[in-house]
């Protein structure tokens, strides 16, 4: 997930938030399947997510799903990393089907650093701790369970409702579930639009719901090697050739590189609507740099914020790098990772041709695989935004939504690179830290998420319907 972070940037009025959950003979159920899914271990190579996958098989299976709505499926190089399909047929084969995404897998968590257990769902002080409390196994479970109450309730939706629930979302080296089905089985999960992580909600320091963000578009993420080698030699007698200098030199003319400024629609509806609830100096650089995206003054006081810097731009940074082979020896190699987030619309090979240039003849830069396709921003549909408005103005009333775009990367990728537009749905709120997501002691407020689980069951029926 990687999601919420560039709301931040903007302060809205402040609603309260409803309190209560399991309420409801049907809130009960769903906190059971909640409950299965986190406790479920799905970290790579420890996990399963076939086991998730199957968990919820059983409980579509229950409801009322016939054996050819739903499919496994995996590959037998990774039995561990399988997913499941669903399918509840509407009643207008002329509407296309709008599908509801989202992964199983999670980040590793690691006992020793936790205060709880991080795979036993904890209810303390408000909130539910464990490791995919929130990423992604909250959105997931919602979509589960709103397609077990549709069948259970004997809705009957003109759309055809898909559900898709994948493996390797959060680790670059693994089996992605949602890159198999795109390549392998794209009529199965053909849709006109697809709902998946990525939007969300920011609440205030007292849990205030402060704005919703719809996400239309993210970035690719690309990992490059930088990679000096030299002869090397006895360390008693050091050359002006050294890998571990050339490489530093590398590293520091990526480090102070600025890619440009450039804008989709949805970043420059993100900025504008900044522009107007921040006011000031910061707001009138927005309106500059929106209106000359090479005014560097601007850009200087506008990325200044870290968030609205990335928002901007492509963005490249070191992340590893490893060096020499003995203390007393001079390096015969050294490497460099730089991570990099592609602005949509550029590419892997156009920003490799930018850190080559940068890092000069003596460093050679690799593009490492996989290699992600390049990332397509959806339209800012009214179809699709409308109905994300007026269901939120039933469930959190007065509070604002704004479009962004993911600075980081989804799954969503690989769905637009077969033309299914994907958006990250609002509706779940954060705190202000981002509730521990990758990190430690990952938690959500239990209203945070009942609201959310209701909000999303209605928004699917709205365009279902």
């Amino acid at each position: 997930m990687r999601k919420v972070g560039l709301i931040a940037a903007a302060v809205m009025a402040a609603v309260p938030v409803a309190a209560g959950a399991q309420a409801r003979a049907d809130e009960k159920a769903f906190f059971d399947l909640y409950k299965e899914m986190v406790e479920t271990n799905t970290v790579a190579k420890v996990g399963s997510c076939t086991r998730a996958a199957a968990q919820v098989g059983a409980r579509l299976k229950a409801a009322g799903y016939a054996d050819g709505d739903i499919t496994y499926f995996s590959v037998p190089e990774h039995p561990q990393d399988g997913g499941i399909v669903a399918v509840f047929k509407g009643t207008d084969a002329g509407v296309k089907p709008m599908l509801l995404l989202g992964h199983l897998d999670v980040v590793e968590a690691k006992r020793a650093d936790w205060q709880r257990d991080p795979f036993t769902l904890v209810e303390e002080g408000g909130y539910y701790y464990a490791r995919g409390t929130v990423d992604d196994k909250a959105m997931s479970a919602i979509w589960a369970d709103a397609m077990v109450r549709f069948k259970q309730q004997g809705y009957r939706p003109k759309r055809t409702i898909k559900l898709a629930l994948t493996c390797g979302e959060e680790t670059t080296w693994a089996f992605n579930g949602a890159q198999w089905l795109a390549q392998n089985k794209p009529d199965l999960i053909a849709a006109e639009f697809a709902l998946n992580e990525g939007g969300g909600g920011l609440l205030d320091a007292k849990g205030r719901r402060q704005l919703l963000s719809v996400q239309v578009g993210e970035k690719a993420a690309q990992n490059y090697t930088l990679l000096a080698t030299n002869p090397g030699g006895h360390s008693s007698a050091p050359t002006p050739e050294n890998a571990i200098y050339e490489l530093a030199d590398a590293i520091k003319a990526v480090q102070g590189y600025e890619f440009p400024v450039k804008f989709t629609d949805t970043t420059r509806a993100f900025f504008a609507a900044n522009a107007r609830m921040r006011g000031g100096e910061l707001g009138g650089a927005i309106t500059r740099l929106l209106a000359d995206p090479q005014d560097k003054a601007a850009d200087a006081i506008v990325s200044r914020d870290k968030v609205m810097h990335s928002t901007l731009r492509t963005t490249c940074v070191a992340t590893l790098v490893e060096a020499g082979h003995a203390e007393n020896a001079l390096p015969q190699r050294a490497t460099a990772n730089v991570n990099c987030r592609i602005f949509p619309g550029e590419t892997v090979d156009t920003t490799l041709a930018t850190l080559k240039e940068l890092a000069g003849p003596k460093v050679t830069v690799t593009a490492n695989q996989p290699i992600r396709p390049i990332a397509v921003p959806p339209a800012l549909d009214p179809k699709i935004i409308g109905p994300m408005e007026a269901v939120a103005k039933k469930h959190f009333p007065g509070v604002p939504m704004l479009p962004t775009m993911s600075t980081g990367a989804t799954d969503g990728i690989f769905l637009e690179a077969i033309g299914i537009p994907v958006y990250g749905a609002p509706g779940t709120f954060l705190d202000p830290d981002f509730n521990g997501i990758h990190g430690l002691n990952e938690r959500i407020r239990v209203s945070s998420l009942y609201g959310a689980r209701d909000y999303l069951f209605d928004l699917v029926k709205a365009y279902a319907g």
